[in-house]
Parts: structure tokens; C-alpha cells; sequence
């Protein structure tokens, strides 16, 4: 398994041991995740925006409004904190002083790019969709001329990246072990809700298999989402010539 050189701004100082730097552990966490927060500073005032994004392969791609102020902060070659986060669930100790939560997070360090090829732009689009939702863009009008101008897309490379995990039961002082309550973890995940149809869907119009079956990670035709984001590289490499 491939690791991302640790950096002196990647290394952890606090609980080192939850830091992972293997290539493979940090894609599945960002391939899992659909918001990351971009941290960066304008005019000396620091800002952290949720936004979305999507991997495609040792490439993190952001994108929005091409009015936004982050994307062309960003995009003018600042540094920027990029970090994801996973919640797994509450870990509930004896003691409140023990109680933490399992987690799964990646921060992402370097300098973004905007994307100006508009064949490498419409499949980062792409990867966008199909990381969100697989199989939607298949069935979606794409972006028109007008839309590509209104939309900025950042290119991050995955140079200088690190992730943190949290996972197992609580750990309590060992006199603590006696107290009478109840301990461990709650599990936490991301689940669907029913589907909800727009009011304007024409006649006949049913609802798809992927929303229906709909879960994360994603798995599309037996692939998981990391492989799926290998399979977009594929899409952009030979789209741009990259």
C-alpha cells in the first residue's frame, strides 16, 4: 500500500497513533464523504466554507459559483486546509471526561488551480455528479455554455495529505470500570430517507434504481466509489490529455 510522505505540517502531534498515511485508507475515506470544509485566509481574515468536491485519482476537485469569493481566492494559488470528516458513532464512556466519538477524517494541504481546459471542466462536472449520485449524469442534461461560465473548478493535488481514525469502545480510568452504567458505542451512519417527488415530474416517470438503492459508500455495478474514482481519472486523463 502506497503511503503519502508525512510532512511538518501533516504530522500528528496530538495521539499520533490514530494518524493513517496510506494512500489507499485516505482515498476510501474522501471517496466515502461528499463536503469537505476549504480553510484559507483573504485580506487577513480566515474563512472555512463547506462545499462539494470529488477525487479523481491523486486529484481533489472543488467547485461552485465563479462568483464565489472562496473558489477565486483560492484559486489565485493560496494555501489551503482542506479537511473531510466521517462520524461512525458516539463512543459513551463511565466517566464524562471518556466520552469521544469514532471517527474518520482527512486533511488535505497545498495550492488549488483553476481549471481552464473545458474538457478536463465538463468531466471534473462529471465526477462531481456520479461521486454524489452514480448513474446519474447518464440521464441528466449536461451543463450548457452558459452554465460551464458560471462554474469554477479547482484542481488540489493529493501531494501533502494525512488522515485521523477513531475507532473502539471507551477507555475508562480503571476504578471507573465499577461504576454501574451503562457504556460503549452507538453506531452512526448516513441513511436515506424515502424519496420524494417533485411536483412537476412528468407522467411516468419512475423512480431510478440508483436513488432507490441508494447508500454510501457507493457501489455501482460491483465497484466500490474508490474504484469508480480510478475509473473517472481514466474519463479526464484521456478527455485533457493529462
Amino acid at each position: 500500500m502506497e503511503r503519502i510522505t508525512p510532512t511538518e505540517r501533516t504530522t500528528l502531534k496530538r495521539l499520533p497513533k490514530r494518524g493513517e498515511f496510506d494512500r489507499e485508507r485516505v482515498y476510501e475515506i474522501l471517496d466515502e464523504a461528499f463536503i469537505c470544509h476549504v480553510g484559507f485566509v483573504a485580506n487577513g481574515q480566515p474563512f472555512v466554507i463547506p462545499t462539494g468536491y470529488a477525487r479523481v485519482g491523486d486529484r481533489l476537485y472543488i467547485h461552485g459559483s465563479a462568483a464565489s469569493r472562496m473558489l477565486k481566492t483560492v484559486g489565485e494559488g493560496i494555501d489551503v486546509c482542506v479537511t473531510v470528516t466521517l462520524i461512525d458513532g458516539l463512543v459513551l464512556a463511565r466517566s464524562a471526561f471518556h466520552h469521544s466519538i469514532n471517527y474518520r477524517s482527512v486533511v488535505v494541504l497545498g495550492k488549488a488551480t483553476v481549471v481552464e481546459e473545458p474538457e478536463e471542466k465538463l468531466a471534473a462536472l462529471l465526477a462531481f455528479t456520479e461521486h454524489v449520485v452514480p448513474g446519474r449524469w447518464k440521464e441528466v442534461r449536461e451543463p450548457n455554455e452558459s452554465e460551464m461560465k458560471a462554474t469554477l473548478v479547482l484542481s488540489l493535488p493529493l501531494m501533502e495529505a494525512s488522515a485521523k481514525i477513531r475507532t473502539g469502545p471507551p477507555i475508562d480510568d480503571d476504578e471507573d470500570y465499577a461504576i454501574p452504567v451503562w457504556a460503549g458505542v452507538l453506531p452512526l451512519c448516513l441513511s436515506p430517507g424515502e424519496a420524494i417527488n417533485d411536483e412537476r415530474l412528468q407522467p411516468g416517470v419512475s423512480l431510478p434504481d440508483y436513488v432507490r438503492q441508494y447508500r454510501r459508500p457507493v457501489k455501482r455495478n460491483g465497484k466500490s466509489s474508490a474504484k469508480l474514482a480510478e475509473d473517472l481519472a481514466d474519463v479526464i486523463g484521456n478527455a485533457s490529455g493529462m
